[in-house]
């Protein structure tokens, strides 16, 4: 290599030689990745002598994240998965101390910034929001979604980490308002996947959204020809990645996606390949795909297994020859660099690098040394302390032998692993002193309460928002409506429609996509006329595709933005459940308030006709979503409402309008875009004394009717609209209704034990129901199987006016 193609390569810098900048370049990146691998190494070690429940590494793909590292901005986004630790080392953003931390399931933030220890091993990400779950200014910092094991659910979300800057890129007036999220569009998402994974739909689906949409992506695939034991070949159908994908190629006269293969072990070409791809990710906006070939995986999947059961020793053999890090450090040995007055440098000799060896050994035995102990200190104090209480508790009670026992337990244990064998020892305790009256006994139950709050804080906090803007911390803003003339009534549709086109305007970064959503303004007509006065980079139609449609929504409300997207009917959802439950729901958990994506899913369901187009399968929505927002207005101001609540907010949320309500006249409120929905407060529709109906959605128009047929029976139900399902009736009203009419009947689409029941135990058990009830509770659901297509299908397999009117006069007779 010669002088100037080092210095085009890394740049000058005054006083040293560009050799000079380029060598210690080299030896930083061979004294990192020795590093990674030494972590990798003793990683493994500590899960296989007791310390750590499970280890999984990134050991073998050490040289491609170096050089992927090295095109990675301030403001860049990745959605990768758990074989990333080189490369989060390589930007700044992972230490050793962190990643043991994380091994050990250090619940302390600070130890253990990621997730204070709720998320396995290698499992990556960084912190986005400050401590009040305000954003931090992510131009200034280099970022990482937060990962999952779930194979290739990280692909959706990078389709709009991209797409938030060529949004960025195109609304100009968003520069000023937006600045601590993108720089002009200029930044670049970062996608990495194993090579098994691409056999996920997932992965097609993005890729193919990528093509179309035209948006800057780094798709890198780490191919070491196995997916655990199992290897390409039944994997997908091309013997390389790269042909298969060779479709997707762009050409001069068509878009698509621009394809790199590059050999793992090859330090120079996958440095010039990154560089080659940032070029025209970020520059031109085109997606690139660099399959890395040949990398190896030297401990094997994870410390579940060992490869040498599924791998020949041909391969295993192979395996050590190819080894990158080896590669590397061959290359340096051999590299040589003439200078214009003919002295030939090299980068290094073996005995510069046996020390880097030596030293990257004792520091990775020195960090995770310091990690284990951080992890022991506040156990031990807890131990300690429990100790103190129970010798306290044996003086008072000097008779029962077993408060010794439980000391001598204690005391004897060496090593701690988990604070669960302390609370273990401590809650039996209690239960053998129940009925005894002590001092001391009080302290311990003072003591056990409040570390318990403490851990209830280290492992069940933020599933929802606990910012200034979380939804349930925004107050009812009622519909303003023209009292002096007559109230504007119209379709529901219309009410919905001019109540977006005001919260276009009122939030420029608010935006609307999803299927038929652009030109046709949705199949109902919500979103009527909106792209043409919005424009396309706001009001946007996308592919059937509804996994990515949310991936895109999420991505872009990681990066700042408002999106609203459309899953066209509630069965639909089916497609998406999996990113919703594995990414969206548990974003704010299982980074412990670091990650925030408040994006807002709208779809429609329950009552029409039809297998496939009118479900409601509620109880399996609201059991695999804790964390998003489930809301279930009765009509189209409710679900207006609950929009601009959302947006006020930043929680994410799916809200789920009445399929059957588009066409329905509403009055139609003259404060569009200002009042809100409450969330998690039900209303009181139809006050009662006899018994209280509790329902939402559709039902509700059914349930009204069957009331005015009771009323001529002389039975008044009291009607309450639940509103919202996640989070519940957090006013407890349905207790105090029942307090009154002392019955209770439940009323829904979904099946058998879905939502119905889900209801009753939010009643029965949160809100002591039970206790005032003077008849058992009933539910009225659905039948189990999916509503039958036609008016008649409907009558005889969802709730009607007959079913509630023959079930309220049965409990009113039975009492």
């Amino acid at each position: 290599m010669n002088k100037n193609s080092i210095k085009s390569w890394i740049g000058g810098d005054e006083g040293k030689t560009s050799f000079d900048l380029f060598r210690t370049m080299i030896l930083n990146d061979y004294k990192l990745a020795k590093i990674s691998r030494e972590t990798s190494l003793l990683g493994r070690k500590e899960v296989l002598n007791g310390r750590a429940k499970f280890g999984i590494f990134g050991d073998g793909k050490e040289i491609p994240q170096l050089a992927m590292a090295k095109v990675f901005k301030n403001g860049d986004f990745r959605s990768g998965y758990y074989r990333d630790q080189t490369f989060m080392m390589a930007i700044g953003v992972l230490n050793v101390k962190n990643f043991f931390s994380q091994l050990y399931a250090h619940s302390d933030l600070e130890a253990e910034p990621v997730s204070s220890g709720r998320m396995m091993t290698s499992h990556f990400g960084t912190r986005l929001l400050n401590q009040d779950g305000s954003w931090k200014n992510l131009i200034n910092q280099k970022n990482s979604s937060a990962d999952m094991s779930s194979t290739a659910a990280q692909m959706p979300r990078l389709l709009g980490l991209a797409q938030a800057s060529k949004i960025y890129k195109n609304l100009r007036n968003l520069k000023k308002t937006h600045k601590m999220f993108s720089h002009n569009g200029n930044e670049v998402a970062f996608g990495t996947i194993g090579n098994a994974s691409i056999s996920e739909g997932l992965f097609w689906e993005t890729v193919n959204a990528a093509s179309v949409l035209q948006i800057p992506i780094i798709l890198s695939i780490w191919d070491d020809e196995y997916g655990i034991s199992v290897p390409n070949k039944y994997q997908f159908s091309k013997r390389n990645i790269s042909d298969l994908l060779s479709g997707f190629q762009r050409t001069q006269k068509e878009n698509g996606i621009e394809i790199i293969r590059v050999n793992g072990s090859n330090y120079m070409d996958l440095t010039k390949t990154y560089v080659q791809a940032d070029k025209i990710a970020r520059h031109e906006h085109i997606p690139v795909v660099i399959h890395v070939t040949d990398l190896t995986q030297p401990q094997g999947h994870s410390t579940s297994s060992s490869h040498e059961r599924y791998k020949s020793k041909e391969r295993l053999e192979w395996e050590i020859k190819n080894d990158g890090i080896k590669k590397f450090r061959d290359w340096i040995l051999n590299f040589t660099f003439k200078t214009d007055t003919g002295i030939v440098q090299k980068i290094a000799d073996v005995d510069s690098l046996d020390k880097i060896d030596v030293e990257a050994k004792e520091y990775v035995l020195q960090e995770q040394k310091k990690a284990w102990e951080a992890f022991q200190k506040p156990i031990k104090n807890i131990k300690n302390e429990a100790i103190s209480i129970l010798q306290k508790l044996q003086d008072a009670f000097p008779r029962k032998k077993w408060i010794k026992k439980y000391i001598r337990e204690l005391l004897t244990i060496k090593q701690l692993h988990t604070k669960k064998s302390i609370f273990r020892i401590v809650r039996r305790s209690l239960f053998f002193l129940s009925k005894e009256e002590s001092y001391h006994k009080e302290c311990l139950i003072k003591w056990f309460k409040k570390k318990s709050h403490k851990e209830q804080e280290n492992y069940s906090s933020h599933l929802y928002s606990i910012s200034e803007k979380s939804s349930v911390k925004i107050t009812e803003i009622f519909p303003v409506y023209d009292k002096k003339n007559a109230c504007k009534v119209v379709d529901g549709r219309i009410v919905l429609r001019d109540n977006f086109d005001k919260l276009l305007e009122l939030y420029p970064d608010l935006l609307i996509f999803g299927e038929d959503v652009g030109k046709i303004g949705d199949v109902n007509q919500g979103l009527e006329g909106l792209q043409k006065k919005y424009g396309e980079s706001r009001v946007f139609d996308t592919g059937i595709r509804e996994s990515t449609i949310l991936g895109q929504g999420i991505g872009l409300a990681l990066r700042g933005l408002r999106p609203i997207v459309e899953i066209q009917y509630l069965d639909y959802i089916l497609y998406a459940l999996q990113i919703m439950s594995d990414d969206l729901a548990c974003l704010q958990y299982r980074t412990k308030g670091g990650q925030k994506s408040p994006v807002i899913i709208r779809t429609r369901g329950h009552r029409l006709e039809g297998i496939w187009h009118s479900g409601s399968p509620m109880g399996g929505i609201i059991n695999y979503l804790r964390g998003i927002l489930v809301l279930v207005p009765r009509n189209m101001v409710k679900a207006a409402g609950f929009y601009n609540t959302l947006l006020a907010g930043d929680d994410p949320a799916l809200v789920i309008e009445c399929l059957n309500g588009y066409r329905i006249k509403e009055k139609l409120p003259e404060n569009l875009g200002y009042f809100r929905t409450p969330i998690g407060i039900v209303e009181v529709t139809r006050i009662g004394k006899d018994i209280t109906i509790v329902t939402y959605g559709s039902t509700w128009r059914i349930v009204h009717e069957a009331a005015e047929e009771l009323s001529n029976m002389n039975i008044y139900p009291e009607i309450i609209d639940v509103q919202s399902l996640l989070p519940f009736d957090i006013q407890n009203d349905i207790g105090k209704s029942l307090k009154k009419t002392n019955r209770l009947l439940i009323i829904d689409e979904d099946v058998p034990g879905g939502a119905s029941a889900y209801i009753l135990q939010k009643i029965l058990e949160e809100q002591n129901g039970y206790y005032y009830l003077d008849s058992p509770p009933i539910t009225i659901t659905a039948q189990e199987h999916r509503p039958p297509y036609g008016s008649d299908g409907d009558y005889f397999s969802k709730p009607s006016v007959e079913n509630i009117v023959e079930k309220v006069l049965k409990i009113m007779h039975d009492r």
